[in-house]
């Protein structure tokens, strides 16, 4: 009887072991589940640098975002949860606890970098307004900065490639395109003007230190190499035109005739091409940069006009070889290059009867 006795009692005994070992296990799951996994809350939490686990997981609590913190810790442990990642986070209510410490182990912040891309042959204004929808600048900001004399001459003293020249007073915009068009990310919209014109000009400095030993082999000024490259970026579409209006521009230049280019003119009244038509008064206009206006023979705009590729700094850098004085191009941006003005207005002529000659 006794030995029935122990028996019995051994198997209860086992029973409730058992029996609690699997209520501690099923409460231990239980706590590990969402606090409220029907919540559509999102919260942002953040961990901060040197943050010990115990602190975060105090965190978490607060917030609450974990059941248990005890349960949270014997987790992590048996789990070999070892690295809770600063960072800024969204979690949620419906989360489990795997998947809250999941994101913070694998580092998987709020990402709200922005990305720009900034477009070849757009000008300063086209930047300051992008910038202002892209980020928290306003268009005034990045003007501002562009009027701080001091800024300018810092970035000068920094960047071999500016000089002294960005800082004519008939200049519109000292940074007009000196600017690398190019994609870049920023860490957010809270990014500062100077910090994007820092990315940019570096881009730029990449840019022409590959090509600085043809730079300084040039009989042009890396101002004058961007100036023309600019009015390229405009007027040409693809390599070949590009290598041949650079040509058309350093001929016309050699030649001292004026460059008598529309987009310069453009540029000068500030009003973008295709906007509207201009004035005689306009196109006549005295302007350092309008290169139609009178005393203009055999010079460039006072400064570059837009940004510029790469592909149009290397046309002016290696032009095409060939004596022509003019251009123009059709309404398919097809460009035709002529020796003599008569030969040009043959070309236009031929083009309106063919229908290609464009019309404003």
């Amino acid at each position: 009887m006794k030995e029935k006795k122990y028996i019995i009692i051994l198997i209860l005994g086992i029973v409730l072991i058992f029996g609690a070992v699997f209520g501690l296990v099923v409460w231990f799951n239980n706590m590990t589940e969402p606090v409220d996994e029907a919540s559509t809350e999102k919260k942002e939490v953040e961990i901060e640098q040197g943050m010990s686990t115990v602190k975060i997981i105090s965190k978490l609590k607060e917030e609450n975002l974990i059941k248990d913190e005890f349960v949270t810790k014997i987790f992590i442990r048996l789990n070999n949860v070892t690295n809770l990642q600063a960072g800024r986070y969204e979690l949620s209510p419906s989360m489990n606890l795997e998947e809250v410490l999941g994101t913070i182990s694998k580092g998987n912040v709020i990402k709200d970098d922005v990305t720009m891309t900034f477009l070849e042959g757009k000008n300063m204004r086209w930047i300051a307004k992008y910038i202002e929808s892209e980020t928290s600048n306003s268009a005034d900001d990045v003007f501002d900065l562009l009027e701080d004399k001091e800024y300018i001459s810092k970035l000068i003293e920094e960047y071999w490639f500016l000089t002294d020249e960005i800082q004519d007073e008939n200049i519109y915009y000292p940074l007009e395109g000196y600017l690398y068009p190019e994609t870049y990310t920023f860490k957010n919209k809270d990014v500062t003007v100077e910090e994007i014109f820092k990315v940019l000009l570096d881009e730029t400095d990449t840019i022409l230190t590959k090509y600085k030993k043809y730079i300084e082999k040039s009989k042009y000024s890396v101002h004058e190499i961007l100036s023309m490259a600019s009015i390229v970026e405009l007027e040409g579409n693809d390599v070949e035109s590009r290598r041949g209006i650079a040509r058309v521009i350093q001929n016309r230049l050699e030649k001292n005739m004026p460059l008598g280019s529309d987009v310069t003119t453009y540029y000068a009244i500030k009003v973008d091409m295709g906007e509207r038509n201009l004035y005689s008064k306009e196109i006549n206009e005295s302007n350092p940069y309008n290169t139609r206006g009178p005393n203009m023979n055999g010079k460039l705009p006072v400064g570059p006009i837009s940004t510029v590729s790469e592909e149009s700094i290397k046309s002016v850098l290696g032009p095409a070889k060939n004596d022509y004085l003019y251009f123009v191009a059709d309404k398919n941006k097809k460009i035709y290059f002529s020796l003599t003005y008569s030969e040009q207005q043959n070309v236009i002529n031929k083009l309106k009867k063919q229908g290609l000659w464009f019309e404003y």
